[in-house]
């Protein structure tokens, strides 16, 4: 195990959210930033910093940084109908380019409120290239063994593919397809899999192991999809 950086988010890391969904307002924030600093965006760095030292001794392609890895909890409310200032949340996310908009698998973790994004992690191949994704499906029709390998070692670790946005048809060029897993799997938009994180817990360093033993079990996933973008560079 990697020397232990992150410490647990501040006990006021929740009550500051719920506080500032009731506020929403600039003057408030600004009079309490230095608690949003402090108990928020301070331990989230320190949590990549130590995530990112053990995904590279585990050989997991998640890379990153302690600021730009997270994004602003102030919203872009242009085109949004919740012209709220705010998010009600915290979050960052780790690539196998250290960007926070890599199609290449991603890991992310999220630090808010049970209303709106709650508590959790995930791993996940989302908003993929179209050209990937259709690889995707035809690995999946072409060599379904290996899909289902994927599968069984997720839920050996007690993880289980999300039906997030999943379509409600199977795409074009895919009807001829009877196994009903197989159905499922085509259409998926995205592959993830999700770790609730318990909102009690997130003051406690342990949850660097937590979230480092998830990645761990996720890791099938994204050997799966690495193996197929593979056959895509030229």
């Amino acid at each position: 195990m990697s020397e232990t950086v992150f410490k647990g988010f501040g006990d006021k890391a929740l009550p500051f959210l719920k506080a500032l969904d009731f506020h929403q307002n600039r003057e408030w924030f600004v009079e309490n930033k230095d608690l949003f600093e402090a108990h928020l965006l301070e331990p989230l760095g320190d949590l990549i910093d130590d995530l990112i030292a053990r995904f590279d001794k585990a050989g997991l392609p998640f890379r990153g940084d302690r600021k730009k890895s997270q994004f602003r909890i102030k919203r872009d409310t242009r085109f949004a109908k919740d012209k709220s200032p705010y998010n009600r949340h915290l979050s960052a996310l780790l690539s196998a380019d250290g960007s926070k908009w890599a199609e290449s698998g991603c890991f992310y973790v999220c630090i808010g409120l049970e209303d709106y994004k709650g508590c959790y992690a995930a791993v996940a191949w989302w908003q993929q290239k179209p050209e990937l994704l259709a690889a995707m499906r035809k690995a999946i029709v072409d060599k379904p063994e290996n899909y289902r390998a994927m599968v069984a070692a997720l839920k050996k670790g007690g993880l289980t593919l999300s039906d997030y946005d999943r379509l409600k048809r199977t795409p074009r060029g895919f009807e001829t397809v009877t196994d009903p897993d197989l159905i499922e799997a085509l259409r998926n938009r995205h592959f993830v899999v999700r770790h609730p994180i318990d909102p009690d817990g997130i003051t406690s360093p342990a949850l660097a192991d937590e979230l480092f033993d998830f990645a761990l079990k996720a890791k099938p996933l994204i050997d799966w999809g690495k193996k197929i973008e593979g056959t895509l560079v030229s």
